[in-house]
């Protein structure tokens, strides 16, 4: 099933730059599973099966958290509630980047140490904590 808006639907919101639009201004396809460009030069990260699926697991609870939060929308529920909910849903993916964090600094960090890669594994590290904290 797609439920993708066409490109042509996309309509900034009144007094919004073209670089501000809104994540519910893009098309989205909720039934897509999200692709993005890989642009590190950085060693493939193999991580261990039992933390990805810990990962994987904390993603999904996430994931209905948002679709409740969509569903509170939808039923009109008061805004400082839905709100109270949007700042569980930013801790949660917060603490799931502090583990991915600390899962890279322990296991591919070491890795690339090893290998004699170090430079090219920190210099993505620092680009992707840069794009992350902004």
């Amino acid at each position: 099933m797609n439920r993708s808006r066409p490109a042509s639907d996309i309509q900034p919101h009144a007094g919004d730059r073209a670089d501000d639009l809104l994540l519910d201004d893009l098309p989205v396809d909720l039934d897509a599973t999200p692709t993005l460009p890989t642009q590190t030069k950085a060693h493939p990260h193999h991580h261990d099966p039992a933390s990805q699926r810990k990962l994987v697991n904390r993603l999904a609870r996430i994931e209905g958290h948002v679709r409740g939060i969509r569903s509170m929308i939808e039923r009109e529920q008061p805004c400082p509630d839905v709100l109270l909910q949007i700042a569980a849903v930013r801790g949660a993916l917060d603490r799931l980047a502090r583990i991915i964090l600390d899962d890279h600094i322990s296991e591919c960090i070491a890795h690339a140490a090893d290998s004699g890669d170090i430079q090219v594994e920190l210099d993505e590290l620092k680009k992707a904590i840069d794009r992350f904290i902004r």
